[in-house]
């Protein structure tokens, strides 16, 4: 099992590290760190209880367990999912595996299933993990806006989670893929509530 580098926040109890049947390269391991990151400093910020802190570094830590797996991998644990479509089969694929393994917090399978794509009825911890793994500062586009929504997040996670499914989704729609129905009713969700 791979353990995490320091954070300026360190959890009670064991520390969260990728599963022993995780398949990540060095550069999505370096990923998955700077998510940890992010959303430690935002946690610290907001005064995030242990407890809950405990969940969101859970769902950091296995977003991505099998985002470099092979297809048969991801097939045999989303045997449902989309296959291909810009990598979207990975998030289920780590929720089933995860689950299998003993994850029994619906929230922290949710945040990983759903990571890529939104999903309406989060909790706090998916909504956090779809923020950080699109704003953790070693992704290259939009560097400037991110990192502003990046400092944001602490002080006004609903409307930068708002931003992010905004630019998630126009980049979506730019490459021409379809977009899956959770994302769309994670967008109306948002809209709605904006303007009731």
């Amino acid at each position: 099992m791979t353990v995490s580098r320091e954070s300026r926040r360190t959890p009670p109890g064991p520390r969260p590290a990728l599963p022993s049947w995780a398949v990540v390269s060095p550069a999505r391991l370096e990923h998955i760190e700077r998510v940890a990151a992010l959303a430690s400093r935002w946690a610290e910020a907001m005064g995030v209880p242990d407890t809950e802190w405990q969940r969101w570094l859970r769902a950091i830590w296995l977003h991505d367990a099998l985002r470099d797996a092979p297809e048969e991998e991801l097939e045999k644990w989303a045997p449902s999912s989309t296959p291909g479509a810009g990598g979207l089969r990975h998030g289920p694929a780590s929720a089933a595996r995860a689950k299998a393994e003993g994850e029994t917090d619906r929230g922290v399978l949710d945040a990983v299933r759903y990571h890529s794509v939104g999903l309406a009825e989060w909790d706090m911890a998916g909504r956090m993990l779809y923020c950080a793994d699109y704003l953790e500062p070693g992704r290259a586009h939009l560097q400037a806006e991110r990192a502003r929504l990046a400092d944001r997040f602490p002080q006004d996670s609903g409307d930068v989670l708002r931003e992010v499914v905004r630019l998630r989704l126009a980049r979506a729609v730019e490459s021409g893929w379809p977009l899956p129905e959770p994302t769309v009713r994670l967008w109306n969700s948002l809209a709605v509530r904006d303007s009731g």
